[in-house]
């Protein structure tokens, strides 16, 4: 009886965890509300264990995480070009994300992770073309999230 008890307590524990981890959607566009070659939404914040899918809506895009722009220990990752991309992202931090093909048009995104502990790495990184200001936009998000106490 203690061993069914036991395996019903693990049960729910992982069916829990699991349940409160959640998946946000990143489209991959064209033309989108901020402009061409976008990710939609560009800024995103989640939780350690969220995932994120990064939807190729419209074809000739990929997502892909930048070297530098990495918390510590953090896995990177590349999508295939067309394709749908989902990402768990387990280590807190600041995530650069960029479309390869379009990176130098500024099609960017940002995903934070709990604290981004990595900022001042992250801002240190350059970066072609549109990127530079896009990224600029964007870590400016961050920093207005912090400083309001979030």
């Amino acid at each position: 009886m203690r061993t069914i008890v036991k395996l019903a307590a693990i049960f729910v524990t992982a069916f829990s965890a699991a349940a409160s981890a959640a998946e946000i959607e990143v489209k991959s566009l064209n033309k989108g509300a901020s402009g061409v070659m976008v990710f939609e939404p560009a800024y995103v914040e989640v939780q350690p264990g969220d995932t994120v899918k990064f939807v190729a809506t419209d074809k000739g895009h990929n997502a892909e995480s930048i070297q530098g722009m990495l918390p510590d220990g953090a896995t990177s990752f590349i999508g295939k070009t067309g394709e749908d991309v989902a990402v768990t992202f387990d280590k807190p931090g600041l995530y650069g994300i960029r479309c390869k093909p379009h990176y130098g048009m500024g099609m960017v995104a940002i995903i934070v992770v709990g604290k981004p502990g990595n900022l001042d790495q992250a801002k240190s990184v350059n970066h072609p073309g549109k990127a530079k200001a896009a990224f600029a936009a964007l870590i400016a998000k961050v920093g207005n999230v912090q400083a309001a106490g979030n």
